[in-house]
């Protein structure tokens, strides 16, 4: 044998694994000889094939590798797989842009369809000017941008020389992960885990999709402090500070700290709200901050997740004003008594959320019923991790998991199944924790998409042809 002066690295790679592949050196061999002791299972996370592979997911998955090739050195039979996360709001988004167009689930399905862009779309044209397709066809490209995707993506982990079982590729969409997707949700509703319920929600209005809590981002945005003149029923003026004036028609109660003496006495009585002369009950609650603001809120439904939880504590009223696209409702609230309410509530109805407060602070200036001007501030709101846009929150109907978020018993459950865990590092144990404990709702698992894997639900209509939520039907 013959050593080159210099080392060849070129077709290293491609040399290699056509060598590996035929003698099945990363294959996972499991048969009834193989102990559970014998197999290192690795969990990998499939990367979200919605883009480009970048150095990040290069340095991640090395790491994995590396835990991989010691494992086997071990003697142990390492089950290694890779798998494709391709459903869902990336994919669609990715497919939107590439093709230039959006779904209309009330077209018919065209089966000669081709799109006339394929990853070159101009960049002057508009989102308003993408074709519109049907569902069916939307979903064909969604399937076909991704089977490109992930060709690629495999490619260049096979490149890098990852030691992955080839031969156990999976995708989240696909016939096996679609049917034991919805073999666990049917498993969950007979249990009396999952259940359907119209409630608050956190709403992409970007996506136009729900959001559960472990996909929230919480990120700095700029705002302003308006501070409002709410009063008494003698007329006697109460401030309270907020970011969000045009929540002022969804006004169901005001909140006080019931150790703050400056308002103790306000506790049980009612004000009256500015623009809209709605007459609103005053509760105390510990969680108010008496240093924030002027240690009085506004309690609207809804602004955050604080004042979901209220609305529940309390049980107010739900006064929903926002819609799922992010506009004030057109419709004539029925607590809007007055016709100087009614007339300042017109005046909002359609706008955007940025347009409806610019409006409101205009009436707020005109009625003397805020104090000064608008302060400018940084405040931590909602994101979804994907989205660009603060949260919402909504109310709609969708399916949910009981996760231990509004079950206490099966909260401290969840604690001591993680205490069975070894967990590397240990401090991992009290982040796992910190997790349980923090959860305030229960598993958000439904979406507004078209490319996901559907819940196997459907339900019988009554005579006017409205759904009978109540009353489910699962295969």
């Amino acid at each position: 044998m013959q050593i080159p002066d210099k080392p060849q690295l070129e077709g290293l790679e491609t040399k290699w694994q056509a060598i590996w592949d035929q003698q099945q050196t990363y294959r996972f061999v499991c048969d009834q000889s193989t102990s559970r002791e014998q197999i290192y299972s690795i969990d990998t996370p499939p990367p979200t094939v919605s883009g480009s592979l970048h150095i990040g997911h290069v340095f991640s998955y090395t790491h994995t590798d590396l835990v991989a090739r010691y494992q086997r050195m071990k003697g142990k039979r390492v089950f290694y797989p890779m798998g494709w996360d391709d459903n869902g709001l990336p994919t669609e988004r990715r497919v939107q842009n590439y093709y230039a167009v959006k779904c209309n689930p009330e077209l018919p399905y065209d089966p000669n369809y081709q799109p006339k862009y394929a990853g070159d779309v101009p960049k002057s044209l508009k989102v308003g000017d993408y074709d519109q397709i049907s569902r069916k066809n939307f979903i064909e490209l969604c399937g076909q941008l991704s089977t490109e995707d992930e060709k690629q993506f495999e490619k260049l982990w096979r490149y890098l020389g990852l030691s992955v079982d080839w031969s156990q590729n999976y995708q989240t969409i696909d016939q096996r992960s679609l049917q034991i997707s919805q073999r666990a949700f049917i498993e969950n509703y007979q249990a009396g885990q999952a259940y359907t319920k119209l409630a608050p929600g956190l709403w992409d209005v970007t996506f136009q999709t729900a959001v559960a809590q472990a996909e929230i981002e919480a990120r700095e945005y700029p705002g302003f402090y308006h501070l409002l003149k709410f009063r008494t029923s003698k007329g006697d003026p109460v401030l309270i500070d907020t970011t969000r004036p045009e929540l002022l028609a969804a006004c169901v109660a005001v909140i006080v700290n019931p150790n703050d003496l400056r308002f103790k006495h306000l506790i049980g009585q009612t004000l009256i709200s500015p623009l809209y002369d709605v007459e609103v009950p005053v509760f105390a609650d510990e969680k108010v901050e008496v240093d924030k603001g002027t240690g009085v809120v506004m309690n609207c439904t809804f602004g955050d997740l604080v004042d979901v939880e209220w609305w529940r504590q309390f049980d107010l009223p739900n006064r929903t004003i926002i819609d799922r696209f992010g506009r004030i409702l057109d419709f004539e609230p029925s607590w809007l008594a007055t016709a100087r309410a009614q007339n300042n509530y017109a005046q909002i109805k359609g706008l955007t959320i940025n347009q409806a407060r610019t409006k409101v602070v205009e009436q707020l200036r005109a009625s003397s019923e805020m104090e000064g001007e608008p302060r400018p501030t940084l405040r931590m709101t909602n994101f979804f991790e994907k989205g660009d846009k603060p949260l919402e929150i909504v109310s709609s109907r969708q399916w949910y998991i009981g996760n231990g978020g509004t079950d206490p018993e099966l909260n401290q459950q969840l604690i001591e199944r993680g205490q069975a865990l070894h967990f590397y590092p240990d401090f991992m144990r009290v982040r796992y924790n910190n997790w349980v404990q923090g959860l305030n709702g229960d598993w958000l698992i439904s979406r507004q998409r078209f490319f996901g894997v559907p819940l196997p639900v459907w339900y019988p209509l009554d005579r006017q042809g409205e759904p009978l939520y109540d009353q489910p039907i699962v295969p």
